[in-house]
């Protein structure tokens, strides 16, 4: 039977009806809004954007703002319908999630990750320095990692020093899976590989690859073949280790440098950036030893590259 139209005179006492949230659990892993969208029908884009903004969508107990968030079958999803009174969203910088201890965030490519000589306010760590701020004057943010400025994707920091030190100092335990996007010049043929070498810096900042153990830090990098073209390879990356400009040395020690990435041999930048991202992190969290996974969509910009004819 068709379902009609309550009346007028009834629409005053319909909100004590109306229900305040609503619960499910995703059947097919796909972006977070698109999964909104196909989970309410009824419901505007525009709606479903908002309550992403301010934060009253619950993915597995944490609030998600991010509305390409990959979200995974079988994770349970909740949607506060009434509006709470968020703290104003650090502009330039989205937070993918926060709770009492961290703050993980999708950084983009130019933005810094701390201060340098040269650059002091424009950071991620300063973003969201003031935006803690917001809560508190005491509160403060504290680095746990960083990515290269031109790179873009997912960074970890801690709401205190306790947090940040014991993530630090546990590192190769608590982070179980780091994993970048790459697009590198030229064509790859092999379907991946994995390339080892010995890492150490210059006087001058220049990073250099050696095979003698003698000579620097060991650093190992896993990579597989997403996409070629004549031009260009697409590569999803993971990292063994953590050096510093890791995987542009060693894209750069198989004769593929990262695309725009001229201080290791890269002579084309056809997307505007360099052409790396970090994509995936996934960790143990520090407090309640739950596997907190977050994963970003490729870039829009790489993809293009694979697309236009």
């Amino acid at each position: 039977m068709k379902k009609t139209r309550p009346q007028s005179r009834t629409n005053k006492n319909s909100s004590k009806n109306k229900k305040t949230a609503d619960t499910f659990t995703v059947k097919q892993s796909g972006q977070l809004l698109d999964t909104l969208i196909a989970a309410f029908p009824g419901k505007s884009r525009k709606l479903l954007k908002a309550i992403l903004r301010d934060q009253q969508v619950i993915v597995n107990k944490r609030a998600v703002t991010q509305f390409d968030q990959v979200i995974k079958a079988g994770q349970t999803i909740e949607v506060c319908w009434e509006k709470t009174s968020p703290r104003k969203r650090p502009h330039g910088l989205n937070i993918v999630f926060e709770d009492d201890q961290i703050i993980v965030v999708n950084k983009p490519a130019g933005l810094l990750t701390v201060a340098t000589d040269k650059e002091k306010r424009r950071t991620a760590y300063a973003i969201l320095s003031d935006y803690v701020k917001t809560e508190d004057p005491d509160n403060k943010i504290f680095i746990v990692h960083r990515i290269d400025r031109e790179t873009s994707g997912l960074l970890l920091f801690a709401k205190n020093e306790e947090i940040k030190h014991k993530i630090q100092e546990t590192w190769i335990t608590t982070i179980k899976e780091r994993t970048y996007i790459a697009v590198v010049e030229g064509k790859i043929e092999r379907e991946g590989g994995t390339i080892t070498s010995f890492l150490h810096e210059s006087k001058a900042f220049i990073v250099y690859s050696s095979q003698n153990p003698n000579v620097g830090k060991k650093a190992v990098t896993h990579y597989k073949t997403l996409k070629t073209n004549k031009d260009f390879s697409l590569l999803q990356i993971n990292l063994e280790t953590g050096r510093k400009h890791q995987i542009r040395v060693h894209m750069q020690d198989i004769g593929h440098p990262v695309v725009g990435d001229v201080k290791y041999g890269s002579k084309i930048k056809p997307i505007g950036r360099l052409g790396l991202h970090a994509q995936g992190l996934v960790f143990t969290h520090p407090k309640t030893n739950e596997l907190c996974s977050f994963e970003t969509p490729i870039p829009a910009k790489f993809s293009k590259l694979f697309t236009e004819k």
